[in-house]
């Protein structure tokens, strides 16, 4: 086992004197900076968006209900997560006075029960204040797992903005589905 000691020994020292521990450093710092930076980055999911399930289209009672933009039944929420910020001040698709959208969003595509199209919806992060705190709506349908970030909607996405305060969820229409 001598001959095990002495390669690592040989092999340690030899690390030693090629590296330094400013450099060591130097590049921890810029790995730790660099990860905590990815998050950040502007996510294109609109590929996601083309094969995408439609989702199950209300009918007679629910239908009704699907046209409420106050209900988490609101046919625009079928991918949305948070507080809905036409309880909060603001409406379906625009965020309340005193809050910024946020710079990156998710997107979901919702098919509409009325027209039977799939529309592609476009979820922002309102930010600025505080959790509004009012219509909580958790509707994970076609709903990618957290590996796969771009995809996932429980990520804090006000993360992106000057202030990282999350307050409510908009839903905005981008256009109609062409399959």
């Amino acid at each position: 086992m001598k001959w095990f000691d002495s390669f690592f020994e040989l092999s340690a020292r030899g690390v030693a004197q090629r590296s330094s521990r400013r450099g060591a450093m130097a590049k921890l710092g810029r790995v730790l900076v660099g990860s905590a930076l990815v998050p950040l980055l502007p996510v294109d999911r609109t590929f996601a968006a083309g094969n995408a399930e439609p989702a199950s289209g209300a009918s007679g009672a629910a239908a009704g209900k699907s046209d409420d933009p106050y209900s988490c039944d609101y046919w625009r929420y079928c991918a949305i997560d948070g507080w809905l910020c036409s309880c909060c001040g603001g409406t379906a698709s625009s965020c309340p006075p005193g809050t910024t959208p946020s710079p990156i969003t998710w997107i979901g595509t919702c098919r509409n029960p009325h027209d039977g199209n799939d529309y592609i919806v476009s979820y922002n992060d309102c930010c600025g204040k505080t959790s509004c705190g009012r219509c909580f709506c958790n509707r994970n349908e076609r709903e990618k797992p957290l590996y796969k970030l771009s995809l996932n909607n429980d990520i804090n996405w006000c993360m992106a903005s000057g202030n990282a305060n999350y307050h409510c969820s908009v839903s905005a229409l981008l256009g109609v589905s062409k399959q």
